[in-house]
């Protein structure tokens, strides 16, 4: 349940796709209760036309539902190739009634650069959340075996910030699915259970903002 004060209500959610389950279950919870929460496709970060097409189209649809709009995207999510301007220039164009969150991207959503160092404990990591398992055709769409030596193995492990228990269901249900992330990466995963603390904490600090 929203606590005194803090429910969005009046208030949309724009969001890549790659935090839907996170969100979805913050609305279930009661936390999250916005008017509507949109989202983008996952994986978009690696198309900026295509990410800033569809983020400004929803925000769109969200002030046709509410006044106010946060934006859950990085601020290393989008950066115009020719102006190297960021997200937070385009949704000028809005006005101050549409924010998004202060982070960087997903994984800065779940655990801070503090958070993320105590958890790697020296080791070199490549981090993941559950979206990008869930969502990887999308996400790493058209990697081929080039990029994947380039990126992963450089790493020692990769590992996934888990609010939701999305690793341990599908270690229960279908652990050959991590397997094979795990081949298709030539690095070994393993999930390291979060909260949704912080990124409930970004959503309240935005709501806060737009109630000034």
């Amino acid at each position: 349940m929203t606590e005194k004060g803090s429910s969005f209500k009046g208030v949309s959610v724009v969001s890549c796709g790659t935090l839907r389950m996170e969100l979805t279950k913050l609305q279930k919870e009661g936390f999250l209760d916005a008017d509507k929460i949109l989202f983008t496709t996952p994986g978009l970060h690696e198309v900026c036309s295509e990410l800033k097409e569809q983020v400004m189209r929803q925000v769109k649809r969200a002030l046709d539902v509410s006044e106010r709009v946060i934006v859950v995207y990085g601020s290393l999510c989008y950066v115009d190739p020719v102006d190297m301007s960021g997200l937070d220039k385009l949704l000028e164009v809005f006005g101050r009634n549409v924010l998004r969150i202060r982070a960087q991207n997903c994984v800065d959503a779940l655990a801070d650069r503090q958070k993320r160092e105590e958890i790697a404990a020296g080791r070199k990591v490549f981090w993941l959340t559950p979206g990008w398992m869930r969502f990887r055709d999308l996400v790493f769409k058209d990697w081929d075996i080039g990029k994947i030596n380039e990126n992963f193995p450089k790493n020692d492990v990769a590992i996934v910030l888990d609010a939701i228990g999305y690793y341990d269901k599908l270690m229960e249900e279908d652990p050959m699915k991590i397997l094979e992330y795990s081949d298709w990466m030539h690095l070994g995963v393993e999930a390291y259970r979060v909260t949704l603390e912080r990124l409930k904490g970004l959503l309240l600090d935005k709501l806060k903002e737009l109630k000034k």
